[in-house]
């Protein structure tokens, strides 16, 4: 599109309205969330149903978005039974809602949660085989019925997962006790929102979190073995605009600017991944499935031991990082030390115990990692004996 006329520097940086795809179509600038009803439209749909979570459910900006629906004529429902880490009861009961009301569109809002629910109850609507059948293995993804999708239109809330330009929902699987990753190219959603209006509530604990998600997405599909340099490059980007913005969105919530641009960082974040992911998200995911715990506080826990770890087989890389972050000294060690730095400067704690987690059943989540698909793209082969160490050093606190 061709932008109107804007003042410049900083400011024109905060006031940017822009549309693009890659390939999603995004709606980026704040107050975009006015054009909702429009997008509905766009697609077809008449009766859409918002998903969200519990947290969200009763705050005045998932009224906002009901409000902008009902003013543009579109009658919608509500549904926010979804978890922080959302199970496959959370999505049949959604499927259930969906089917009940008659909708034919999702309009998926929230942070990581209640985008991967909402993506995953878009998918299950259609579909005659369990959701597990489509777990992100081998050729999985070729089983999904494609013929009726529902269309989704993604309103991120925090600047995390990214998961409103994935193609993935990562749900918990309440029998097997474990997270699993459901995948097909088509969960991509239709539309997004990128409004950092909507995330200037959000608190500075759950700013830093999901920033520091953000942050373990860029920096493992930068580091996975895997041959991908547009993802490479996006990385690279992202990870450059979290070091200059997530600081600065965690101390003042209400700056525009910064907000803004870690959405975009979040998003670049997500479409990266498709190059990899490590040993990072694959202790990540047992620890959470297990212990109910956060996704980015883990991975930013995580973070240092699993980067001096990967070190000798990425050394060149992270000594380009370091150039790109423009950091004091340009080798692995600067950069563990950066992520050291910040993720204490954003008050988050540097063990497993200091996030809450304790009695960790080592045997079991080392078991769990190695199973895990992630695990897979660590640029170290993983092994029990390595990760084992690895989840030794990150509830003792030793680099």
């Amino acid at each position: 599109m061709s932008p109107s006329p804007r003042p410049s520097g900083r400011a024109a940086r905060c006031a940017a309205v822009s549309n693009w795809s890659f390939p999603t179509s995004v709606r980026f600038g704040a107050g975009r969330i006015a054009e909702l009803a429009a997008a509905v439209a766009e697609l077809g749909a008449r009766r859409p149903l918002v998903v969200t979570d519990r947290g969200l459910a009763d705050l005045p900006l998932t009224a906002r978005v009901m409000d902008v629906l009902a003013a543009g004529g579109v009658t919608a429902a509500l549904f926010s039974d979804v978890k922080p880490n959302p199970t496959g009861g959370n999505v049949a009961a959604g499927v259930a809602a969906l089917k009940a009301g008659g909708h034919d569109l999702v309009v998926a809002l929230g942070g990581g949660s209640a985008l991967d629910a909402a993506k995953a109850i878009a998918l299950m609507a259609t579909q005659s085989r369990p959701m597990w059948d489509f777990e992100d293995i081998g050729d999985n993804w070729k089983r999904v019925d494609t013929s009726a999708l529902i269309p989704v239109i993604a309103i991120p809330t925090t600047a995390g997962t990214g998961s409103e330009l994935g193609r993935s929902s990562v749900i918990t699987h309440e029998t097997e006790g474990r997270k699993v990753i459901v995948f097909h190219p088509r969960m991509m959603p239709n539309i997004v929102f990128m409004d950092a209006e909507l995330t200037l509530g959000l608190p500075a604990k759950v700013t830093a979190a999901t920033g520091m998600d953000a942050l373990s997405h860029a920096l493992e599909a930068y580091s996975a073995p895997t041959f991908h340099p547009m993802a490479e490059g996006v990385a690279l980007n992202a990870m450059r605009l979290i070091k200059e913005h997530l600081p600065r969105a965690v101390a003042d919530g209400s700056d525009i600017e910064a907000r803004s641009q870690m959405l975009i960082a979040s998003g670049m974040g997500c479409v990266a991944l498709q190059k990899g992911l490590g040993a990072i998200h694959a202790l990540a995911h047992p620890l959470g499935a297990l212990h109910d715990a956060h996704h980015g506080l883990l991975n930013a826990v995580l973070m240092p031991y699993v980067v001096a770890f990967n070190r000798p087989a990425v050394e060149d890389k992270l000594t380009a990082l370091a150039r790109i972050l423009d950091l004091p000294a340009h080798d692995g060690d600067a950069v563990i030390q950066w992520i050291v730095r910040l993720r204490d400067g954003l008050g988050i704690g540097a063990t497993l115990g200091d996030i809450g987690l304790h009695d960790i059943d080592r045997d079991k989540v080392v078991e769990m990692a190695l199973a895990d698909p992630c695990a897979g793209g660590n640029p170290i082969a993983l092994d029990t004996a390595n990760l084992r160490g690895l989840l030794d050093r990150a509830i003792d606190g030793r680099l």
